[in-house]
């Protein structure tokens, strides 16, 4: 069961987008390089801006990592297409991180996104990579030929990453617009 008190503790500590970066400029480039490549189509705004049920995201990683640069620059552009989302971002290393508790095939791999209620209730996690992705490396992985680490993934494979994680935001969404628990908070 994932402790809800510590992942509150680890979104405080997080930290936005800019501030996240600043932390490591020598890997900021490519993270705003990507950032750059990210684009939510018109229906994607539309839904992002509809959603009315305040939600924190908290993205576990690493500057360095790959499949952080990959898709922290997604969740950054979807936040701020999103006024209900608060997103922040924490180092797998930082002293309040909760990657121990976020164990993915019994690894603690980055990056992991966290998505709570506003209360910091834990309601969903995702990571490490989106099943588009995963499509896109069984391909070149488990054919003839390997991707060298680091090549730059084709605009189509970014774009279905990209709508893998408006779908998990807006399963979050409808979680919590559904939810018992916060209907009768909210009175509606």
């Amino acid at each position: 069961m994932i402790n809800d008190a510590r992942l509150r503790s680890a979104f405080e500590a997080g930290q936005g987008w800019d501030d996240y970066l600043e932390q490591s400029p020598q890997h900021a480039d490519a993270w705003i390089s990507m950032r750059q490549q990210v684009v939510l189509s018109e229906s994607q705004q539309t839904l992002l801006s509809g959603f009315s049920r305040s939600m924190r995201v908290l993205m576990v990683s690493g500057t360095w990592c790959g499949d952080c640069v990959r898709q922290g620059p997604i969740i950054a552009e979807i936040a701020d297409a999103c006024p209900a989302m608060e997103t922040r971002f924490i180092d797998r290393d930082a002293d309040m991180s909760p990657v121990d508790l976020l164990e993915i095939n019994a690894g603690q791999r980055v990056p992991v996104t966290v998505f709570m209620a506003e209360d910091g209730a834990a309601v969903s996690t995702f990571g490490d990579r989106t099943l588009s992705y995963y499509r896109w490396m069984a391909a070149q992985q488990l054919g003839p030929a390997c991707p060298v680490p680091g090549a730059p993934i084709p605009s189509d494979v970014l774009s279905s990453m990209t709508q893998d994680w408006v779908d998990e935001c807006e399963r979050v969404q409808l979680l919590l617009r559904l939810s018992s628990r916060l209907r009768s908070k909210h009175g509606d």
